[in-house]
């Protein structure tokens, strides 16, 4: 569904038919994800001119224009890329995507299990972990229930990489559109594998924990160090909360 509502064509028949059906009840689906999509690309851009040369994408979906290995290798071509992802079809159709790259891996994980994950092939054969790494969990942690502990999740990935690391989060708001609407898109998606949680501010800055946050904080996303004379599109800039956290 995300791919869809970013335009892209790598999305398959049930889900270009059930984000169909949310733009249907909030227009704003489509100015939002692309508002946390540009996130992303200033959050690994940030962590680039960091110095930071590898990434572990929680959560990757299929790796369209514009995503990390994609803009890491323009900086740097050698700069790791680690995708993950629990859809089958999702992994497989970036595997053919990747093909030829070595280094960028994808690997079919369950994020909710960050030991799965670590220690994947994929994962830590690619990622050396005595350096930094760059941690990010964008426009995935609403698939979390509270149940799962999402902040302990989090925590886990944010001990296994070394200080000077950086994690990256952005989450669907509480209030992208009336209650009403977003109640309905609730709904919507619990019929879909992928049942959604949003919440609010502060149980988004508690997934984070104390961890310092590189400025301005913890914003909405199109609010997050925007592209000097960029104007957030008409919908877009309540969608996502976003920051992007030192690990130290």
């Amino acid at each position: 569904m995300y791919d869809y509502y970013l335009g892209g064509s790598h999305n398959f028949a049930p889900d270009r038919a059930a984000a169909a059906r949310a733009v249907q009840v909030t227009p704003t689906m489509i100015p939002g994800a692309r508002a946390n999509r540009a996130f992303l690309q200033r959050a690994v851009r940030f962590c680039l001119d960091a110095g930071i040369r590898q990434f572990l994408d929680l959560g990757s979906g299929i790796p369209t224009v514009g995503h990390v290995h994609e803009i890491a290798h323009a900086v740097d071509p050698s700069t790791r890329v680690a995708y993950v992802d629990i859809e089958p079809i999702a992994v497989a159709h970036t595997r053919r995507m990747l093909s030829g790259s070595p280094a960028v891996t994808i690997t079919q994980a369950d994020l909710q299990d960050p030991q799965e994950v670590l220690n994947s092939p994929g994962v830590a054969e690619l990622l050396d972990f005595s350096q930094p790494v760059a941690v990010l969990a964008v426009a995935v942690l609403h698939f979390v229930p509270d149940a799962k502990d999402p902040a302990a999740i989090l925590d886990a990935y944010c001990r296994a990489v070394p200080s000077g690391s950086y994690l990256a989060v952005s989450h669907i708001t509480d209030h992208y559109d009336t209650p009403e609407k977003v109640a309905e898109i609730d709904r919507l998606y619990s019929s879909t594998t992928n049942a959604a949680r949003h919440r609010s501010f502060e149980e988004f800055t508690n997934l984070i924990g104390d961890r310092e946050l590189v400025t301005p904080g913890a914003v909405y996303a199109t609010d997050w160090r925007p592209e000097p004379g960029s104007t957030p599109a008409e919908g877009a800039r309540t969608a996502f909360w976003a920051a992007l956290a030192h690990i130290a």
